[in-house]
């Protein structure tokens, strides 16, 4: 299932001739769109609520899968490039995550604002709500706030 969902998440950057993406790096979907830009040649940035070994452990390591070296060496190119911001939020702060997503749109608001390039928000899920406290969803709702365009990549066969 990975590998379709990186080669749809690759689709909707090369088709839209992204030039940055602005992610954070929990297992999944956003090591695979992390991944595909780094194949594309499309710039980063990264966005961790809280310290790097914090964020691996509680949405790295402790998902199923192997996704460990995949974030440590993305996260390693990215702090070498000055392209890692951490919030600084508490680990048991139960709005960092939504933190992060609101810090994820004002980053790539300003890159978009800075180099003129058009801005979208691309979501990966199965297109079902989890409930009040999908940060998915809060993170679609936001972009929507902000009148971006929302692309969907599915997860589904």
């Amino acid at each position: 299932m990975s590998d379709l969902v990186r080669e749809r998440i690759s689709g909707v950057l090369s088709g839209r001739k992204a030039t940055y993406l602005v992610s954070s790096a929990a297992c999944g979907a956003d090591l695979l769109a992390l991944e595909a830009a780094r194949e594309l040649n499309i710039g980063t940035r990264i966005v961790l609520p809280f310290a790097g070994d914090i964020f691996r452990e509680t949405s790295v390591a402790d998902r199923p899968g192997d996704w460990g070296n995949s974030y440590d060496r993305i996260t390693v190119e990215a702090e070498r490039a000055g392209d890692l911001l951490l919030l600084g939020c508490s680990k048991d702060d139960p709005a960092a995550y939504a933190a992060a997503n609101k810090a994820i749109l004002d980053e790539a608001t300003t890159i978009a604002r800075s180099s003129g390039l058009p801005l979208a928000a691309v979501i990966v899920w199965d297109g079902k709500s989890r409930g009040p406290d999908d940060l998915t969803e809060q993170f679609q709702k936001g972009a929507l706030e902000r009148q971006l365009p929302v692309i969907e990549v599915s997860t589904l066969k």
